[in-house]
């Protein structure tokens, strides 16, 4: 009988464990912007493993309905990524209106900026050029990455026309199964408090 309940406990807490959750988000208050009104969107993760970045850009470009372009089709080793205003200039050229980026967040060793006011953030947050300058050398740095149990995601939404972030969140996923699981789970959960907060029509 014991053993029975022992195993019982077990498996529900292993079911309990695999979970994504957002902690927090922020949207630029005032503003009547939607995702659904940005027309060309550009879909960076900032991940060290490149299948996981796959994954993860085709995972979040999935709820796009097509207006979406992967980084990995469109930052190639032929894109200048040492000038700041160099990528601001090329993806506005390129007509770009909107960017999404996902980041991960050592939850122990990395500092996560609350998204409850923009003006925690440090002010290169405020462009995705600025944020993309800053950000892209981690992926490549394995001393970047630790290993937990417990991954932090930070999912930013940048308008390019006005050159400034207008949504972000933090999702927290406990024990996930494998990066395609976990990606997938991150992807739905964001769009689904998008939803909720008006910043992607119900339709």
């Amino acid at each position: 009988m014991k053993n029975i309940i022992l195993t019982v406990f077990l498996i529900s807490l292993l079911l309990a464990c695999s979970t994504t959750r957002i902690t927090s988000s922020w949207s630029e208050p005032d503003k009547q912007i939607s995702i659904d009104q940005l027309k060309k969107v550009l879909v960076v993760a900032l991940f060290k493993n490149e299948t996981s970045r796959h994954k993860s850009e085709d995972e979040m470009a999935g709820y796009l309905k097509g207006s979406a372009v992967v980084s990995y089709d469109y930052l190639n080793d032929s894109f200048n990524k040492q000038n700041e205003e160099g990528i601001r200039d090329k993806i506005k050229a390129d007509g770009f209106d909107g960017a999404i980026t996902m980041r991960l967040l050592d939850v122990e060793k990395d500092t996560a900026y609350s998204p409850s006011a923009i003006n925690s953030y440090p002010s290169y947050y405020r462009s995705f050029s600025g944020y993309y300058y800053r950000n892209w050398p981690f992926y490549s740095n394995p001393s970047y990455y630790f290993t937990t149990k417990t991954y932090t995601v930070e999912t930013n939404v940048y308008s390019i026309k006005e050159d400034k972030i207008i949504w972000t969140a933090l999702t927290e996923t406990t024990n996930p199964n494998g990066v395609d699981k976990m990606m997938n789970d991150i992807a739905s959960v964001v769009y689904k408090r998008m939803k909720k907060e008006g910043f992607v029509n119900k339709n």
